[in-house]
């Protein structure tokens, strides 16, 4: 699997097909830790750039997908490979129709209070066999040891295949890394805005948008208040800085190592 560099993160060429071929792969051994499978945009990167700590967490992640049309473009015309955006709302469609096949095992974990219900009957209508576990929305505030412990325990002991976590970016990833081996044999998934989206919370940008690159400038329009400095400030702050990558002006080192 090649992969391209982003500003200081590593982004890899997959596929759908190959996605879940790798995840049954490890779901072949539900003693070992969980797997950390990331979608990665330009806020991401960005933050990945501001913020050393979030990079550790992203150079970690097992799979770092393309959670962006300009990143598959310039994947593919880059590398030569086949390369898919892997936008969590997509991933879970496709997993769900996966796991009808596979009689795969679903948690989800985020989104607001209601969300996670709501999402799990959305999901179940559209894929009737669909096996859902589990749902749980967390309070807003860092939840105690032992409200940790409590939560672990009750995923546990649903036996899930794949945990979908909602929670916002970074704050989902950094999550999955705390609890690859708290909630092992699992494949975790960020899922970012897909908790609103399936609960009829936030309208989804049409497909053509979402296929045009643009879809920040229609989630732009819809809260400017919250998004203004993640779709501008940010915006800016990677096209000055990939400039100065692709021009060799200025270097970004990787570390992609997803622990063992």
């Amino acid at each position: 699997m090649k992969r391209y560099n982003f500003i200081g993160v590593d982004v890899d060429a997959i596929t759908y097909e190959q996605l879940f071929e790798q995840c049954h792969e490890w779901l072949q051994d539900k003693n070992a830790r969980s797997k950390h499978v990331s979608c990665v945009n330009v806020n991401c990167v960005v933050e990945s750039y501001l913020n050393r700590e979030i990079k550790q967490i992203f150079d970690k992640a097992d799979i770092s997908g393309a959670d962006s049309m300009p990143f598959v473009y310039w994947i593919r015309l880059v590398t030569g490979q086949k390369c898919d955006r892997l936008y969590a709302p997509d991933i879970i469609l496709n997993l769900c129709q996966v796991a009808v096949q596979k009689g795969y095992r679903l948690y989800l974990y985020g989104g607001a209070e209601g969300a996670p219900e709501e999402m799990k009957q959305f999901l179940e209508n559209k894929f009737p066999g669909v096996n859902i576990v589990g749902t749980y929305s967390p309070p807003f505030r860092k939840l105690t040891e032992a409200e940790d412990a409590e939560i672990c325990q009750r995923i546990n002991q649903t036996r899930p295949d794949f945990v979908i976590v909602g929670l916002g970016s970074p704050k989902q990833d950094r999550w999955i890394q705390d609890h690859l081996t708290k909630i092992p044999g699992t494949i975790m998934i960020a899922s970012g805005a897909a908790f609103d989206f399936f609960s009829n919370r936030i309208t989804q940008a049409p497909y053509w948008i979402q296929r045009s690159g643009f879809e920040w400038a229609f989630r732009l329009s819809q809260d400017p208040k919250r998004l203004w400095k993640r779709y501008t400030l940010y915006n800016l702050v990677f096209i000055w800085n990939f400039l100065l990558q692709i021009l060799h002006l200025k270097r970004f080192d990787s570390i992609r190592a997803p622990q063992r």
